[in-house]
Parts: C-alpha cells; sequence; structure tokens
C-alpha cells in the first residue's frame, strides 16, 4: 500500500512531465520522422542512461560555468547598483551603459568579447556573467531604494555613517529583491554558459550538443538537451531553496 501511494503521489506530482514525453513520442509517430530528424524519448533516455560517463564532464563543466558566471555577474550587479544608489553621477554612466548592453543580442557579443580574451574558459565566463548581470542590477537597484522613509529617518536621527546606514538598512531591505533576481537568473546562467560553449567552447553541454548535431548523433544531441533542461530545472530549485534560507534568516 505504501509503495502504491508512493507512485500515486509521483504521478500526482510529475504528471506533466510524463505528458511532456507522451507528446513528444505521439510527435514523432505521428508526423513520421526518422531517428535523423526527432528520435523517440525512449531512444534519447537510453543513451543517457547507457553513456552517462560521457555527459557527466560536460555537465559538470557547465554547471561549474554557470555558477561561476551567476556569482561574477551577481557581485558586478551588486556593485554596480550600490554605486548608482550612493551617486547620480555613477547613476548617469552605469544605468544607460547596462541598458545598452542589455539591448546587444549575446550572439552579437560572442565574437568580440572571444577576440578579447580569446577563445577559452574566460569568454564563456564572461558572456554568462554578462547574461547574469542585468536583473540582478534591476532587482537591486530597486530593493536599496525600496527601504522606508520612515528607517532612513531614524538612522539620519542617529547619526549614522552612509556605510551603516547602506549595510544595516539599505541592503537588508534589497535581499528579498536580489535573492528573486539570483533564482530568476539561475537557469538563464545555464542557458548563456551553453550558447558561448556551443559557438565557441571546447567544453560542456553546448560544445557536446555541437559535436553531436555535426556527427549526425542525434540522440546525443536531444539527449544533451534534456540533460541541460533537468540542469536548469535544478538550478532554479536550488536558487529558490537558497532564497527562502537567506530571506528567513534576514526577515
Amino acid at each position: 500500500m505504501t509503495a502504491a501511494r508512493s507512485v500515486l503521489t509521483g504521478l500526482l506530482h510529475y504528471w506533466p512531465l510524463a505528458l511532456i514525453v507522451v507528446l513528444w513520442d505521439l510527435w514523432v509517430v505521428v508526423n513520421g520522422y526518422t531517428e535523423t530528424v526527432a528520435p523517440r524519448p525512449w531512444a534519447v533516455f537510453a543513451d543517457v542512461g547507457a553513456n552517462v560517463g560521457e555527459y557527466v564532464p560536460d555537465l559538470a563543466y557547465t554547471l561549474v560555468m554557470s555558477l561561476a558566471g551567476l556569482g561574477l555577474g551577481t557581485l558586478a550587479a551588486l556593485i554596480a547598483g550600490i554605486g548608482v544608489w550612493r551617486s547620480a553621477a555613477i547613476s548617469g554612466v552605469v544605468t544607460p551603459a547596462a541598458l545598452v548592453l542589455r539591448s546587444v543580442p549575446v550572439t552579437a557579443m560572442i565574437p568580440v568579447i572571444a577576440r578579447l580574451l580569446g577563445y577559452n574558459d574566460s569568454t564563456v565566463l564572461a558572456i554568462t556573467a554578462i547574461i547574469c548581470f542585468f536583473p540582478v542590477f534591476v532587482f537591486t537597484v530597486s530593493g536599496l531604494a525600496s527601504a522606508s522613509q520612515s528607517g532612513r529617518d531614524l538612522f539620519a536621527v542617529l547619526g549614522a555613517s552612509t556605510a551603516t546606514t547602506l549595510r544595516r538598512l539599505h541592503l537588508l531591505t534589497a535581499v528579498p529583491s536580489i535573492m528573486v533576481a539570483i533564482r530568476i537568473t539561475a537557469p538563464t546562467a545555464v542557458l548563456a554558459a551553453m550558447l558561448a560553449e556551443f559557438l565557441i567552447g571546447a567544453h560542456g553541454l553546448g560544445h557536446l550538443f555541437s559535436t553531436a548535431r555535426s556527427y549526425m548523433e542525434m540522440d546525443r544531441a536531444w539527449g544533451t538537451a534534456v540533460v541541460a533542461t533537468a540542469l536548469s530545472v535544478l538550478t532554479f530549485v536550488g536558487a529558490r531553496a537558497l532564497e527562502r534560507a537567506v530571506v528567513a534568516r534576514v526577515t
């Protein structure tokens, strides 16, 4: 009974995933696609299960690049956000630059950055950090500005320095916004890392996908997409758990 209940609970929670797999299989069968066009899900899952060792190194590389890029982009966004909060002159320079940077397609930035940093891990990391920068920057600026007027008046009456006011009022107020930004940006970091790996990388899921597609190994290419999707979901879940822990601690 316990096992049956566990299976039923799993079906209730994860039925959308099962539906996607079923629809995928029906889509391939109904359209009569061959393996070189679109493999059936069972073949893709079989390739992933039988060749885990070939996926893991690239998976680990993409995960490291995603987390490192997310961390670097978040740090840069925090510094820029504090600068914008502190100085109107800095705001006049940083905010338009951030908007312009956000407006440029990432595929147009990669060749330029690759020429500057080289076709190596540094470019993958830089692209991931740039993509992660803007959302965290926007949420940071918004969070720093959301401190209540009564709180600012209290710190002013007590004669608190700017650094103390920033640390004990504005940053604490901004923490929930910053954590939301990290949560929604975490899956994007995986996508950004994979895109850079696909175009100029020599490692990672993006490179694995590019190689498999070049050799018409469609089971491997689609398997890479499935693994990347799972990785994005896991990073989102991890970021959400981190958000809850941090917000619960500071509020």
